[in-house]
């Protein structure tokens, strides 16, 4: 169970993550997770390319270990990076130490300010130890790409339904995301693009 739009109120639970830049008139923040992996990073990058739009990455170190290439390919587009744990952990099923540790092993493959919670689940606890070196960056809108239930259709539909000004969007450089993804992607970004939107990175 997910929702394509985070609520109004679990963001007021929690004012210290960043949700969206909803002051940001007339930009969005195409984020993607999961990656880098060879199967799909470079679609994605060829796409963004195609659009000239920069994007943001929330990789896991253990895939940037294993990809080095595919994650070189990121910076040289000149897209932004972050931190999305070493092995993807559920912040809800792992101790708060054990969670920090996980998460700073990726500063041995990139240096970034940035970190995303696998699952968008993280405690109080793990916030507190990890605010003093990241920003935690959550989202507005899911793309729900990772769903192998869900279509193409449903996935551009949520993007174009819940995207406004400064909304954070994800999707997923991931195999399980790919057959949703390669039809979504292009079509998400051109419908933003028409109805006047531009695309930055996050800092």
């Amino acid at each position: 169970m997910y929702l394509s739009k985070t609520p109004k109120l679990l963001k007021a639970l929690y004012p210290n993550l960043i949700w969206d830049y909803h002051t940001h008139k007339g930009v969005v923040y195409l984020t993607f997770d999961d990656g880098p992996i060879p199967e799909v990073t470079p679609f994605v990058l060829e796409v963004l390319a195609k659009y000239q739009i920069k994007a943001t990455f929330f990789c896991i170190g253990d895939n940037v270990q294993k990809h080095p290439g595919v994650f070189e390919e990121i910076i040289k587009a000149g897209h932004a990076i972050g931190n999305h744990t070493f092995n993807h952990l559920n912040g809800w099923k792992t101790d708060k130490n054990i969670y920090q540790q996980n998460t700073m092993a990726c500063e041995t493959y990139f240096k970034t300010n940035l970190f995303r919670p696998p699952y968008g689940r993280i405690k109080r606890s793990q916030i507190k130890l990890l605010q003093e070196k990241f920003k935690i960056v959550m989202y507005d809108v899911l793309s729900g790409d990772f769903d192998q239930k869900s279509s193409p259709e449903k996935c551009y539909q949520n993007v174009l339904n819940h995207s406004s000004d400064g909304a954070i969007i994800v999707f997923h450089d991931s195999l399980k995301a790919y057959a949703n993804l390669k039809e979504s992607l292009p079509r998400s970004i051109e419908a933003l693009l028409n109805r006047g939107f531009r695309f930055e990175i996050i800092k």
